[in-house]
């Protein structure tokens, strides 16, 4: 079969690509801009890349158009699609028919922790479960790559997880994403206010949940993290499948020795390379489930001793003059505060963070979390945040810091400014969804020409 994806070098529809090819299929595909590194790994793969979205890509005649929903009306490729009755479908409802159906599907949803948590999962299963594939919105550095069809040994797999997302399927179809993958075994990580591009309140939000919890068979189980109340009033909608809760005293949690416990059975401690209470809660649910399928919790902490984390989740990007580079996916107030949080539990007392910052996402752009945006920075020492990309007051919002925060409106001169006052023994840390114009090297290059 021959697929064409539109929007091919999004995370979720390059893996999508490469489970296509993974599964003998010829597969093609296009994007406004092809670029790296999603369009590095499909070329790899064989798979012929298209920069735009040119109507004379209809006479490639491919069986399917699988459409990412990056895809809106208008755009001249999805007309033509239209106009000439051409097979389409989204990437998700792909996904569901073609690699989902009859296995054991393991889902991660949750506004934050996500990748993370689909990450430790699969590579527990990896180590110490049942044959099993998966597909996860970032690169594990264990695995190296976003999706894989089966086993890691190509032996065919009867389980397989997937990262959950909530956002939308497509412009045809106004559902959450994950209301198609039919889990049996789903973690609910947490729920709060996220994608004001097109969820108008956190209640819609928690309805796209629900519809999820709705498509869990009975014998399913829900692995929830029971300190979250958006999460309790979504389950309190109705809910027939089996529940564990993580994070309190009746669930999954740490006791004060640092055993994991169940139940009032103890399974040992976690030892994780990844720094911050948002990771070991992120490590207890994929353990809880994980041991849906048959693996001990212990086994679980023992192969989580080894996973190396995933890429652009607090990942050294390289030190010059004695300062440190991170890159951090964080986009989201919550997920700043914790990964700041995190990098100053792992570095020596008196160390400086300094917080660098793109609100680039959609909730972001439209300012829907402006409030929130300085709270999240108090634990770092300075703070300087890049509003290239939005038409609000960014700097009116992190005028609670002070001193401490500035705002910019041109790269270069953000550089300049962090260079300016950053010392050895510094840790700066970039945090954005986007590749934020290179400003990793760009720093890492100014601060080596200053040493």
């Amino acid at each position: 079969m021959h697929i064409h994806i539109l929007g091919i070098c999004g995370t979720f529809m390059g893996g999508i690509a490469a489970l296509a090819r993974e599964a003998g299929h010829r597969v093609t595909g296009c994007d406004a801009n092809v670029y790296p590194p999603m369009s590095d790994q499909l070329r790899e793969l064989g798979i012929d890349l298209i920069s735009g979205y040119d109507a004379s890509q209809l006479d490639l005649n491919p069986d399917v158009f699988v459409i990412g929903n990056v895809v809106t009306r208008g755009n001249p490729l999805m007309e033509a699609i239209l106009d000439s009755g051409a097979r389409f479908e989204s990437g998700p409802r792909w996904l569901a028919d073609n690699v989902l159906r009859g296995r054991h599907v393991l889902a991660v949803a949750g506004t934050h922790g996500k990748t993370t948590t689909s990450s430790m999962l699969s590579y527990i299963l990896d180590r110490v479960g049942p044959p099993t594939g998966f597909l996860i919105g970032g690169i594990a550095k264990d695995h190296g790559i976003s999706a894989r069809l089966f086993g890691k040994t190509g032996a065919a797999s009867t389980h397989f997880v997937v990262e959950a997302d909530e956002y939308d399927t497509a412009f045809f179809d106004k559902r959450s994403k994950f209301v198609h993958y039919g889990p049996r075994t789903a973690i609910l990580n947490n729920l709060e206010y996220d994608h004001a591009d097109i969820f108008p309140d956190l209640a819609s939000i928690q309805r796209q949940f629900h519809h999820l919890v709705r498509c869990i068979p009975r014998t399913g189980r829900i692995v929830f993290n029971g300190r979250d109340a958006a999460l309790a009033e979504t389950l309190a909608m109705g809910c027939w499948s089996e529940r564990e809760a993580f994070g309190t005293e009746t669930g999954w949690h740490f006791v004060s020795d640092g055993s994991l416990d169940f139940g009032g059975e103890r399974f040992g401690a976690l030892q994780l390379s990844m720094p911050g209470d948002h990771n070991r809660s992120n490590a207890m649910a994929a353990i809880a489930a994980a041991r849906h399928v048959g693996v001990d919790p212990r086994a679980a902490l023992d192969a989580l001793r080894d996973f190396s984390g995933v890429k652009r989740r607090l990942e050294l990007r390289g030190e010059a003059g004695g300062v440190r580079v991170y890159d951090d996916f964080a986009h989201h107030p919550t997920a700043i505060e914790a990964s700041i949080a995190a990098l100053r539990g792992a570095i020596a007392r008196g160390e400086r963070i300094l917080a660098v910052f793109e609100p680039r996402s959609n909730t972001m752009k439209q300012g829907a979390t402006r409030d929130a945006i300085a709270p999240s920075l108090r634990g770092a020492d300075l703070a300087f945040s890049f509003s290239g990309a939005v038409n609000w007051n960014v700097a009116d919002a992190l005028a609670p810091l002070g001193e401490k925060a500035q705002d910019f409106r041109e790269l270069d001169l953000l550089v300049a400014a962090v260079c300016k006052v950053a010392k050895s023994g510094d840790h700066i840390l970039v945090m954005s969804n986007g590749g934020f114009g290179g400003i990793h090297d760009l720093l890492l290059r100014a601060l080596a020409r200053t040493a």
